[in-house]
C-alpha cells in the first residue's frame, strides 16, 4: 500500500497539493487526472525520489520496485534493443557477472547465476526487449540501430519500453500514448491488461484510461479526490456533484436531439447501423461531459471561411514518397465541404506522407493533386510546437500572421488589419489572458505550445483542416473545446490521432492506409480495434473489390463526379439549414438565459414578455430548420 499523509507540494512559491491524504492498494490501476499544472507530474516525481514533501509524508514500502518511463533520452552508440534491456537491472547486472572471466572457475556460483538466469527469464529477455519494440511500432531493423539516430518521438518510445522492460511492482507512466499511433496505444492497452503490479498513469486519452484504470485520482484546487471505477466513471459521478442546467442543458438537450435524429433515421439500416450505435453511445455520455467541462477556461470556435468551394483539394490517382521511394500508389481521394475523417494505420503506414500531399507540401511522384483556387488549408504538424519562435509572445505570433494576410491582399478583416485587442479576445478562448499574451513562448508547457499552436491554425479561416496529432500535450478540457468547435467547422476535416474518443466524437468517416493504399475503412473504431488485435490483420480491412463500382478507373470517376454535381444541391441545402439552425440555438441560449434571471420579472414584466415571444418565434423557426434539414438529408442518403 501506498500512503499519502497530509501531503503538502509546492513547485517554486505555488501551492500544489495541500493536506492531500490518499491510500493506493497493491493491484489497482489508477489514472490521475488534472488539468495542466495541478501537479500530476510532480506527484510522480516525488515518488521517484526526485522531490520532497514541503509537509507531511509519502509512505511508500521500501523492497518496491518502481518503474518509470524517462523524459530524456542519453545520446547513446548502444542499440535500441540493448538500451531496453537495461531496463532490467538485475538482468544486466547478472550477465555482467556471468561474463565476469573470474566467475569461470567458481563453478557454484556460475550455477547461482544461471538460476537466477532461469527465474527471471534471462534467456528470453532479448526476445522480449524485441517484442516490446514491435509493440511500440519499431521495425525488426531498427533493434540493431544506435540510440543516437533516432529522433526524439522514436527515443520517448525507447523509454516507455525500457520502462515496461523492468520486472516491476509499480509502474508509473506519465503520458504514455503521447508520441504513439493509434495501433502502439492499443498494444500498450494489451500488456498493461497482463501487467501484474500496481500502474499509475497520467494521460489526457480518456479512452486509453477507460480501458486501463480501475480507480482515478483527480487532482484540482490543490487537493487529490480518489474515485472507484475508470475515466468515465469519475466523470459521470463528477458530473452529479457539478449538476449545472440553465442554457447549458438547454444546448445539451438539443445536441442530443441531434443524435437521435440520426439514430432514428438510419438504425434500421444496415450500412449504418455501426455509426447509429456509436451516436446512441455520444448521448449516453453527454449528460455527464458537458456538465464536466462547464467550467473549463477554453471557449473557441473555427471561423467561417470566407468561401466553400466543392471539391476542396482532389488528389488523381498520385504516387507519394521520398526521392525514389513510393509511400503511397494511385490515390484517388478528394475533400468535400463537410466531410470529417479520421485516418487510421499503423506507423509508417504513410499518414503523414498523405496529409502532405493534401496540403501541398510533398509534391506527388506521379499523378496530380488538384487544389481549387479558393482552397485555404490549415495544417497542424505533428511538430508545429518545435516551429514556434521561442522569443515571440503569443500576441506577437498572430500580429505577424495578420501582417502575411495584409501583404496577401485578403482573409480575415478583409484588407484591414485586426486589432490588438481582437487578437487578445481570440487568444483568451486557448486561455491565454491578461499579461499572459505578451510573455515568450520559451518557457511556455508543451500544453501552452500546442493551444498556440491549434491558435495560429484557427486564427488563418481555413476551409479545410488537416489536424496530425492534434491533442499531444492537450489536457482534457482542450480536448473537450477541440472537439466542439470541429462539430460546428463548415469545412472539411481530416484527423490522424491516437485519441479514439476526439476520433469518434468528430469523424463519420475512415480511411485506412495500408501497404500503399488508402481505402476506406469498413467499420468503426472499435471494428479497428479488433481488427488490429487479431491475427486477420494481415488481410484487407476495407471493403472487397466487389462492392465497388465496376469500369475503368476514368469511367469510375466520371460517374463518381456526376453522381456529386447532383448531389450539390442537397448537400448545400443541408449546410445552410444546418448554419440556420446553429445561429437559432445560439440566439435561443442568449434568450433562455436572460429569461433564467428572475431580477428581469421585477424589473420589467412587459420586456420579459416580449423575450418570451421572441423565444417562441425562435423555436418555431428552429423546427422548420430542423425539418428541411432532416428532410435534405434523407433525400442525399437516398441519392447516395
Amino acid at each position: 500500500m501506498i500512503t499519502f499523509n497530509n501531503l503538502t507540494l509546492r513547485r517554486g512559491p505555488r501551492v500544489l497539493l495541500q493536506d492531500v491524504n490518499l491510500s493506493i492498494f497493491a493491484g489497482q490501476r489508477v489514472g490521475i487526472v488534472g488539468r495542466n499544472g495541478t501537479g500530476k507530474s510532480s506527484l510522480f516525481a516525488l515518488m521517484l525520489g526526485e522531490l520532497d514533501a514541503d509537509a507531511g509524508s509519502v509512505d511508500i514500502p521500501a523492497n518496491l520496485d518502481v518503474a518509470a518511463s524517462r523524459q530524456l533520452t542519453p545520446n547513446l552508440d548502444c542499440s535500441a534493443l540493448d538500451y531496453v534491456m537495461d531496463g532490467d537491472p538485475e538482468l544486466r547486472r547478472t550477465q555482467t557477472e556471468l561474463d565476469d572471466p573470474a566467475t569461470m572457475d567458481d563453478y557454484g556460483r556460475l550455477a547461482e547465476l544461471h538460476e537466477t538466469m532461469h527465474a527471471i527469464d534471462g534467456y528470453t529477455a532479448q526476445a522480449r526487449a524485441a517484442k516490446l519494440l514491435y509493440g511500440l511500432g519499431f521495425a525488426e531493423a531498427d533493434n540493431a540501430r544506435p540510440v543516437r539516430s533516432f529522433s526524439g518521438g522514436w527515443r520517448v518510445r525507447m523509454n516507455l519500453a525500457q520502462a515496461l522492460m523492468r520486472r516491476s511492482d509499480l509502474l508509473l507512466l506519465d503520458e504514455p500514448t503521447n508520441h504513439l499511433d493509434l495501433d502502439a496505444v492499443l498494444w500498450l492497452q494489451q500488456w498493461l491488461a497482463a501487467y501484474p503490479g500496481t500502474v499509475l498513469v497520467v494521460s489526457h486519452d480518456r479512452d486509453f484510461l477507460d480501458a486501463v484504470c480501475s480507480h482515478t485520482v483527480h487532482l484540482e484546487n490543490q487537493t487529490a479526490i480518489a474515485y472507484t471505477g475508470n475515466y468515465s466513471a469519475f466523470e459521470k459521478m463528477r458530473a452529479e456533484k457539478l449538476s449545472q442546467q440553465a442554457a447549458q442543458h438547454a444546448s445539451q438537450q438539443r445536441r442530443v436531439a441531434e443524435l437521435q435524429r440520426f439514430v432514428d433515421r438510419f438504425k434500421a439500416k444496415a450500412t449504418k447501423a455501426r455509426q447509429a450505435q456509436s451516436r446512441v453511445k455520444m448521448i449516453e455520455r453527454m449528460q455527464q461531459v458537458d456538465a464536466v467541462h462547464a467550467e473549463s477556461p477554453f471557449r473557441f470556435q473555427f471561423i467561417e471561411p470566407p468561401k466553400l468551394p466543392d471539391p476542396l483539394v482532389t488528389l488523381d490517382g498520385i504516387n507519394a514518397g521520398y526521392g525514389d521511394t513510393v509511400v503511397l500508389r494511385d490515390v484517388q481521394r478528394r475533400l468535400e465541404p463537410g466531410d470529417r475523417i479520421g485516418l487510421l494505420g499503423r506507423n509508417g503506414a504513410g499518414k503523414t506522407t498523405l496529409v502532405r500531399s493534401l496540403a501541398g507540401e510533398l509534391a506527388p511522384l506521379s499523378g496530380e493533386r488538384k487544389p481549387h483556387p479558393d482552397l485555404r488549408i490549415g495544417y497542424f504538424a505533428q511538430h508545429q510546437i518545435e516551429q514556434l519562435d521561442s522569443q515571440a509572445s503569443p500576441l506577437l505570433h498572430l500580429q505577424r500572421l495578420e501582417k502575411q494576410r495584409i501583404a496577401q491582399g485578403g482573409g480575415m478583416g478583409g484588407g484591414h488589419a485586426a486589432t490588438d485587442q481582437a487578437i487578445r479576445t481570440f487568444l483568451g478562448g486557448f486561455n491565454f489572458v491578461g499579461d499572459r499574451v505578451f510573455e515568450s513562448v520559451a518557457p511556455f508547457s508543451g500544453g501552452e505550445k500546442a493551444r498556440l499552436a491549434l491558435a495560429m491554425v484557427t486564427w488563418q479561416k481555413p476551409n479545410v483542416l488537416l489536424l496530425d496529432e492534434p491533442t499531444n500535450h492537450l489536457d482534457l478540457d482542450m480536448r473537450h473545446a477541440l472537439e466542439r468547435a470541429l462539430t460546428d467547422f463548415a469545412g472539411a476535416v481530416l484527423i490522424v490521432s491516437h485519441d479514439r474518443h476526439l476520433l469518434g466524437a468528430a469523424c463519420d468517416q475512415l480511411w485506412l492506409i495500408r501497404q500503399g493504399q488508402c481505402d476506406d475503412f469498413d467499420g468503426d473504431l472499435e471494428d479497428y480495434a479488433r481488427w488490429v488485435k487479431s491475427a486477420d490483420s494481415a488481410k484487407p480491412a476495407s471493403k472487397p473489390a466487389a462492392d465497388k463500382p465496376a469500369g475503368a478507373p476514368k469511367t469510375q470517376r466520371k460517374t463518381a463526379a456526376l453522381s456529386r454535381a447532383q448531389q450539390k444541391p442537397l448537400r448545400d441545402a443541408i449546410r445552410e439549414s444546418e448554419k440556420k439552425m446553429t445561429r437559432l440555438e445560439r440566439k435561443i441560449a442568449e434568450l433562455d438565459a436572460q429569461l433564467a434571471d428572475p431580477a428581469l420579472y421585477q424589473a420589467d414584466s412587459f420586456k420579459a414578455a416580449e423575450l418570451a415571444k421572441q423565444q417562441g418565434d425562435l423555436r418555431s423557426a428552429l423546427e422548420t430548420a430542423e425539418a428541411a434539414w432532416m428532410a435534405a438529408s434523407e433525400q442525399l442518403e437516398a441519392a447516395s
